[in-house]
């Protein structure tokens, strides 16, 4: 089943027609992601890669059907492109832009509170690797070719930890049925308890890897919802056990601000809910595996 990206999935592209955006919809077509068309200003008629450009979201979502939108947009722009795709009824956009400035993030989230439930799009990102469901689809810039299909979700902030997740655990025969980037931002659209809620009504995912790293209330928030929600084992691995308080290390969001934000507290915290914690990036496929093994044999 996957969440939130299968192979029936209408994607479209904003931003097709630049470099960075005509690479990766050429490796998402090539992949067999179902990408029908792309959107630039003023480049409306046009086709690229054998799919139609238009000029607005709207022209899009009418023409093609699309549900969802990769938002390559550079940062002074990329928030009105999602403003636009949430307004033209796109149900997941996915943004990899990087440096997306914290004020207009803040209206994005604004303007997304407008909607009804049933008509609010579901924002992945910014400043993300996206989603892909392997062997059926993807929306992003990671490297399709190290996710082997499977039962194990992954969630994290960190694209390329998720990237050395799912390589550790193909390794060893463990596959994946969905990996979410939700990127290193303060302020993004989708955080690790909306992932989990997803993971968790999915029958076709078994357990969760979820990886975070120093900055932010998240993981504990993810944990008090593991604790109380979740029927399915949960293996997290937190990166920045030697970052120093009070100093920005990589993502925007990765600053030790408050008590729970530190890595060795999320640890805690997330231990504390039941969570089992992978020690070091370079174990958190066997973790995995040893926490399937452990259930297979309680069954």
């Amino acid at each position: 089943m996957a969440i939130l990206i299968t192979e029936k999935t209408r994607v479209i592209v904003q931003g097709m027609s630049g470099r960075i955006g005509q690479f990766h919809a050429e490796d998402m077509i090539k992949h067999g992601t179902n990408v029908v068309g792309g959107v630039t200003p003023g480049r409306g008629g046009e086709s690229l890669l054998d799919r139609p450009l238009f000029n607005t979201v709207r022209e899009a979502v009418e023409a093609t059907g699309a549900e969802a939108s990769l938002v390559f947009v550079p940062p002074p722009f990329a928030a009105d492109a999602i403003m636009e795709a949430a307004d033209a009824g796109i149900k997941t956009a996915v943004c990899v832009t990087d440096g997306i400035p914290s004020q207009d993030m803040m209206k994005v989230k604004r303007f997304l509170k407008r909607y009804p439930a049933d008509r609010k799009m579901r924002l992945v990102g910014p400043n993300c690797a996206g989603i892909i469901s392997p062997g059926k689809g993807f929306m992003g810039i990671m490297p399709p070719h190290i996710y082997m299909p499977g039962r194990i979700g992954i969630v994290g902030r960190s694209g390329t930890l998720g990237y050395e997740a799912a390589s550790q655990m193909k390794a060893l025969g463990i596959g994946v049925s969905t990996s979410v980037g939700i990127g290193g931002d303060p302020i993004n659209g989708s955080s690790f308890r909306d992932i989990l809620e997803l993971f968790e009504a999915d029958p076709e995912t078994d357990a969760v890897m979820m990886i975070g790293e120093i900055g932010g209330p998240q993981e504990a928030e993810a944990a008090i919802y593991a604790r109380d929600h979740m029927t399915k084992p949960v293996v997290a691995y937190i990166a920045g056990l030697s970052a120093p308080k009070g100093r920005k290390m990589g993502h925007a969001g990765a600053i030790i601000s408050a008590f729970g934000e530190s890595a060795q507290e999320k640890v805690e915290i997330l231990s504390a809910a039941g969570i089992t914690i992978a020690p070091n990036p370079s174990a958190m496929g066997e973790t995995m595996a040893r926490v399937l093994s452990t259930r297979r044999a309680a069954a």
